[in-house]
């Protein structure tokens, strides 16, 4: 929570934050990670399980920025073939197996269906094209093969193409994750491998020696202190902020940063039941995914060129006309009633610039930095690629500090207990939704649990006993004592929207259980009346924004 006074009571939790504060003011670092978003992460845990004694401070909550404002897929990036980004599909492609394997709650498979019709600009033979390329740059392999589909087909696998003038279809595979809870795995499995990551600390300076950068000058936003840290090396993974601290080293010149704004909507399921994933073409030659996703639909992304305030993002009129109508084109006016739009959700790309080029060639793939004071900085790239993004920025670490040990991060699978294929997923989720109470929807309950914590759904399970007050609540107040305690969560914006995703996907709960929350983070931290209620507007200020749209 940003508080301009200084708390005066801490809690155990409060206690753990101040003194990892105090402990890196002490300890020289191999490496200073700034950016605490999925490629900060991906840093942090490659880095660490190297050996390399690695610090992790990030202004804000974990992955509050463009790391859980995704498209929330783990994808290969079809789209990219039109642009000819051959590598980068080829890699992206490769690592969606990769990342599938590390962590298989997380990252669920799943059919996409491609549709083309006698009106859309996709036809049968560039769609084979597309999707046999795709398949060859990823190596893909199995079932997992592209399949063309005729048009009864394509109606069957998707009942509501039924009245669309379709040709046909194509039929291939992706994978669907939680940006932000990716993200948060990746943190705590960082942190078991030694890093030490802060949340809620902003990088103000960079302290030079001579004509080297040795450390930052830091304030911590939970108490407003100062602190300095000192590191041999430094990394910059601020996402679309990557810029504004290059800034404060060197005058940039030659490729830069474009931001772009992506805007999603979610609507309930009813309103539009896709019984699978659709990815189709629109008008303007771009593509939309509309994706099911525990009772709800979400429909994205926009690409606009975003020039404002990068703190306050969020979607216009203008953003959720042009995805509404984009689907009323391809779907008819029957589908999605503006009124029935319960949230969204607006993020910034880091897109890679250059002078003299024109702004139809921004590149998505990831640029390294390399500043004159040794300041290294990574922009650009998808979440798809964290991994390898991260393994270039710590090869080089390592060469600068004389470790050869090598990335392993392929192997190194995420969560407490791990799974150990999807296969052992779905038969979990099968097992805790029998144990739910039936007054609640336990195959939806059962997925979010085990989608988000694993093998320790079970453990918040079993902990919701010891509240009486309803079966809903009861849950939920069990899983917020279980990221209070393991996932470092300091405000009520931290659990509803980046440990959660309650504000996107089950925003009902928001609504009904905002003050049940918020007093029990009161009693937990113990806050004063208006530390507070500072946290119950900051709260309600993201709810707003998720419905600013209405009034824009």
């Amino acid at each position: 929570m940003y508080c301009e006074q200084t708390q005066k009571k801490w809690n155990k939790m409060h206690k753990v934050h101040r003194n990892k504060l105090k402990q890196a003011s002490k300890t020289k670092y191999d490496l200073i990670i700034i950016g605490g978003g999925i490629t900060g992460a991906g840093i942090a845990l490659d880095a660490a399980s190297r050996g390399i004694s690695t610090l992790l401070v990030e202004k804000k909550d974990f992955a509050s920025g463009t790391s859980s404002k995704s498209t929330k897929l783990i994808h290969g990036g079809l789209r990219y073939l039109k642009q000819l980004e051959f590598k980068l599909v080829a890699d992206v492609g490769k690592e969606r197996a990769v990342v599938h394997h590390i962590a298989p709650n997380l990252v669920h498979p799943m059919k996409m269906i491609l549709p083309f019709t006698k009106t859309g600009k996709l036809g049968k033979v560039s769609t084979f094209m597309a999707l046999t390329a795709y398949d060859w740059l990823a190596n893909v392999e199995g079932a997992d093969k592209k399949q063309m589909l005729s048009v009864e087909e394509a109606k069957e696998v998707e009942p509501l193409l039924k009245d669309l003038n379709i040709k046909g279809a194509g039929y291939y595979a992706e994978y669907r994750t939680d940006d932000a809870r990716l993200t948060i795995e990746v943190i705590k499995k960082a942190q078991e491998k030694g890093a030490t990551c802060i949340n809620y600390c902003e990088v103000t300076e960079f302290i030079q020696s001579g004509k080297k950068v040795e450390g930052v000058e830091v304030i911590d936003h939970l108490s407003n202190q100062k602190f300095s840290f000192k590191a041999n090396q430094i990394v910059n993974a601020t996402g679309p902020w990557v810029d504004t601290l290059r800034k404060k080293v060197e005058t940039i010149k030659g490729k830069r940063l474009q931001l772009t704004k992506g805007v999603h909507i979610v609507i309930p399921f009813d309103e539009f039941p896709v019984k699978q994933p659709v990815y189709f073409d629109t008008s303007d030659e771009r593509m939309i995914f509309a994706i099911p996703r525990l009772g709800v639909t979400y429909i994205g992304t926009t690409d606009t060129v975003y020039t404002k305030n990068m703190d306050e993002v969020y979607a216009t009129k203008e953003d959720v006309d042009y995805i509404t109508d984009q689907v009323h084109t391809y779907f008819g006016k029957t589908f999605i009633k503006k009124s029935n739009i319960q949230s969204t959700w607006a993020g910034l790309r880091p897109l890679i610039y250059e002078d003299g080029k024109d702004p139809s060639e921004l590149s998505r793939k990831d640029e390294i930095f390399h500043s004159k004071n040794g300041l290294l900085s990574i922009a650009g790239g998808k979440l798809t690629g964290y991994r390898t993004m991260s393994q270039r920025i710590v090869d080089i670490v390592a060469k600068r500090l004389d470790n050869s040990k090598e990335c392993r991060t392929e192997k190194i699978k995420l969560g407490k207990e791990p799974f150990k294929n999807y296969k052992e997923v779905k038969k979990y989720i099968k097992s805790i939704s029998k144990k739910l109470p039936s007054s609640l929807d336990q195959k939806l309950e059962a997925e979010y649990l085990v989608s988000n914590y694993g093998k320790d759904a079970a453990y918040i399970l079993k902990k919701s006993s010891s509240f009486n007050i309803s079966d809903a609540v009861n849950l939920l107040l069990s899983e917020l004592n279980y990221v209070i305690k393991n996932e470092m969560v300091m405000t009520s914006a931290d659990f509803w929207i980046r440990r959660t995703g309650r504000i996107y996907f089950r925003i009902d709960t928001v609504n009904a259980f905002l003050e049940i929350v918020n007093e029990r983070l009161n009693s937990i931290f113990d806050w004063t009346n208006e530390q507070k209620e500072v946290d119950l507007k900051e709260i309600k200020s993201e709810l707003q924004k998720t419905i600013e749209f209405k009034n824009s």
